[in-house]
């Protein structure tokens, strides 16, 4: 089924959508609603108290967006208003609960005999999220969706988003195939087993609230058991091995249902769609973007040799869209599909400099007090360990200074080393948190999503239609893209909000 039929395929149906607010889902909502306003139900799932509570949030964090304004010019706000209304449902829930905790019956019946597709995009992204909410929401959160898609009688497809990194740390070319759980092991060679994960986490919350520990206590405690077992079994951080382990779950227990999951790598802003350069937040590499334009960023961890692995966010929602139109109903389906440019179109973190380099020399930020931000190169340093000893050179030396000087005139104003001192340590836990990408040795094989590329691309031809579903990163001209699109979307939708 190609992109003439994605349009066709998407008339009719009702699809669920998990994690409605965040910023692929919305990407994909406004794809769907806008090429095709003939989909019949989209129900989308947020936290709220209510029904009414998840409306309010829907409407303020996603269709009041920019995102929505062509949709909002080609239609009108009264009939947009309409669409919404008509074609909308708010559910307010939460994946980490069993039928996303809907208490309301009558909805949840409706629900499970209407809906077609089942999407989750609902995550937790932070590196080093708690351990408890990490295998809340990604590890036994994706399960619940799937044990609600089993549910839905009409149900053709569980579309699940997961991550490229689930791969870890490892370098070379890393295929396209499912998780095999009993192959899992640690260094010592004891098998991954995720109930016991569960149960760890629980028995280490309850010893916390049985010492009457501080939140504080308890969220730093959950975070530290989070990384330390994501790093015993082989993952950087907490965010990445939680995800690998709900495709696992999910991988497992699927049964007859079809499965596709999408991996992203790092997702950019719109290349194209509904217009270019719509981001929302900071993403991984902007942070360091944002950073050196605003005249902070005087050194940094990064192999100038490591290939960046981006992908603009409408590429990814049109994956999910080609994905589902044509693996809706297959039997025996567990798909999946890298969606990244590594393979086809890298491009390294050097490039990335240099070209940031150019942008910011000749078009500086400026700062509060109106005057134009100087950027300079930064120093990268390839390795941690030349990292470490370049940072205590020259910082955490003079830093020891300092603490002298606070000692020793004690009636100096503010705590000049405290607060330098936590700058440094804030630094160093980022960079620690960042080392697995920007020293990333691999390669994302995306030979699936190729070949689903390529299909689509034929009917196109057929058709004589316009590309209204592209996702070949081979278009990406990235030097345009970052300076013209990426960065300019970058100081337009986060830095002026």
């Amino acid at each position: 089924m190609m992109e003439f039929n994605c349009v066709q395929f998407l008339q009719n149906k009702t699809i669920l959508v998990t994690g409605a607010t965040g910023f692929l889902a919305k990407v994909f909502v406004e794809k769907i609603l806008r090429v095709q306003p003939n989909v019949k139900k989209l129900y989308l799932v947020v936290r709220a108290s209510d029904s009414e509570a998840a409306m309010k949030r829907l409407r303020a964090e996603v269709f009041e967006k920019d995102l929505f304004k062509v949709l909002r010019e080609n239609i009108g706000e009264e009939n947009l208003n309409t669409l919404f209304s008509e074609k909308v449902v708010p559910v307010a829930g939460d994946i980490s609960t069993d039928c996303f905790g809907v208490k309301d019956s009558n909805l949840r019946e409706r629900m499970q005999k209407e809906i077609d597709i089942v999407v989750n995009v609902a995550a937790t992204t932070n590196f080093d999220e708690r351990y408890d909410v990490g295998l809340g929401i990604n590890t036994f959160g994706a399960l619940n969706v799937l044990n609600f898609a089993k549910k839905c009688v009409k149900a053709q497809l569980l579309l699940h988003v997961s991550t490229a990194y689930v791969c870890g740390e490892k370098s070379g070319l890393l295929r396209e195939k499912p998780f095999a759980m009993e192959e899992i092991r640690n260094e010592a060679g004891h098998q991954l087993d995720i109930n016991f994960e569960m149960e760890l986490m629980k028995k280490r919350l309850k010893e916390l609230h049985d010492q009457d520990c501080s939140d504080e206590d308890i969220t730093l405690s959950m975070k530290e058991l989070g990384m330390e077992r994501a790093k015993l079994h082989g993952w950087p951080n907490t965010y990445v091995f939680t995800k690998s382990m709900g495709e696992m779950l999910i991988g497992n227990h699927r049964e007859s249902l079809p499965l596709v999951i999408i991996r992203p790598t790092m997702i950019t802003s719109t290349l194209s769609e509904p217009f270019p350069g719509w981001i929302e937040g900071l993403r991984t590499v902007d942070s360091v973007i944002v950073a050196y334009g605003k005249g902070v960023l005087k050194c940094f961890l990064v192999d100038v040799n490591s290939v960046c692995d981006m992908i603009p966010v409408d590429m990814v929602a049109n994956a999910m869209i080609t994905a589902t139109a044509t693996h809706a109903g297959g039997s025996g389906v567990h798909m999946v599909y890298h969606v990244g440019s590594s393979h086809q179109n890298p491009v390294t973190f050097g490039e990335i400099h240099e070209i940031s380099v150019r942008y910011f020399t000749k078009s500086p930020l400026r700062s509060r007090n109106g005057s134009l931000i100087a950027v300079s190169k930064v120093r990268l340093i390839s390795t941690m360990a030349l990292f470490s000893l370049y940072m205590t050179l020259r910082f955490k030396l003079p830093l020891q200074l300092l603490k002298l000087i606070d000692i020793i005139y004690p009636w100096r104003s503010g705590d000049k080393y405290g607060d330098k001192n936590r700058k440094i340590n804030m630094v160093m836990r980022l960079v620690e948190l960042y080392e697995p990408y920007v020293l990333f040795k691999g390669i994302f094989d995306d030979r699936n999503t190729k070949s689903l590329c390529a299909n689509q691309k034929e009917d196109e031809t057929k058709t004589s239609k316009g590309s209204m579903f592209d996702f070949d990163p081979k278009g990406i001209n990235w030097g345009d893209y970052l300076t013209s699109v990426h960065i300019p979307g970058l100081i337009t939708h986060v830095l002026k909000k």
